[in-house]
C-alpha cells in the first residue's frame, strides 16, 4: 500500500482516477453476458469510493479541527 493522501488535491485526484477506473470496467461491460457478480463487483467499487469519500471527509475535519 501506498502512503495515506492527505493533501485535498491528492484526494480528487485519487477519486477521479477511481471514477474513470469504474468507468472503463463499465464501458468493457457487454450487457448481453453480464452476470450478477459483474453487476457485485461494480457495486463493490462503488462502496470503496464512498468510503473513500467518508475517509478523506472524516480527515478534513480532524485536521480543521487541530
Amino acid at each position: 500500500m501506498g502512503s495515506p493522501t492527505k493533501d485535498k488535491n491528492s484526494q480528487v485526484d485519487f477519486l477521479k482516477h477511481r471514477l474513470n477506473m469504474f468507468l472503463d470496467v463499465l464501458d468493457a461491460i457487454n450487457p448481453e453476458d453480464t452476470d450478477i457478480d459483474d453487476i457485485d463487483r461494480l457495486l463493490s467499487m462503488l462502496d470503496d469510493m464512498e468510503s473513500k469519500c467518508r475517509e478523506f471527509n472524516n480527515r478534513g475535519e480532524v485536521s480543521e479541527s487541530v
